[in-house]
């Protein structure tokens, strides 16, 4: 069984040198807290985080790993950034299949579309912030492909406001 929780990065500032470079604004570094809390209190934690390099995802990694106590190390991937969706497979079919449980923290439209995918729902849009669980009943990584997974867990900060 593995498990893969995908997250989009918090509300960033809308301007900056380049888009690269875009900070998390105030509600999005408070969304990334909400959001590490409600992973905690579901006792969800991964054994590895990757997230895309650019700033506003990797402060949200950051985040989320300070606040649900995840003592590993974060793994950027510059893949993440600008990808599409055969590229999150194949970062996805080389994760370590000795691991069972990772977040990869990412980007729109690709994220929503990678998610659909996978789970073989219509989702439309995961909101920034957003974590969207899928669990595949597969031993290696490399068999995670389309309609494959179940979902586990869709959640945003707006959902509960």
């Amino acid at each position: 069984m593995k498990i893969i929780y995908f997250i989009r990065h918090a509300k960033a500032k809308k301007i900056a040198a380049t888009d690269f470079d875009r900070p998390l604004n105030s509600k999005g570094k408070k969304a990334a807290k909400l959001m590490a809390g409600r992973l905690k209190s579901k006792k969800i934690l991964p054994e590895l985080i990757i997230s895309s390099p650019a700033k506003r995802t990797a402060k949200t990694a950051k985040i989320i790993a300070k606040n649900i106590n995840f003592n590993g190390k974060i793994k950027f991937e510059k893949s993440l950034y600008e990808a599409n969706t055969q590229d999150y497979l194949k970062l996805i079919w080389q994760i370590d299949n000795s691991l069972n449980s990772v977040f990869i923290i990412g980007h729109n439209d690709t994220l929503t579309q990678i998610c659909e995918i996978l789970s073989d729902s219509h989702i439309g849009n995961i909101p920034t912030g957003g974590v969207f669980g899928i669990e595949f009943d597969v031993k290696e990584f490399k068999e995670i492909g389309a309609r494959v997974g179940r979902v586990l867990l869709f959640d945003y900060p707006k959902k509960i406001e």
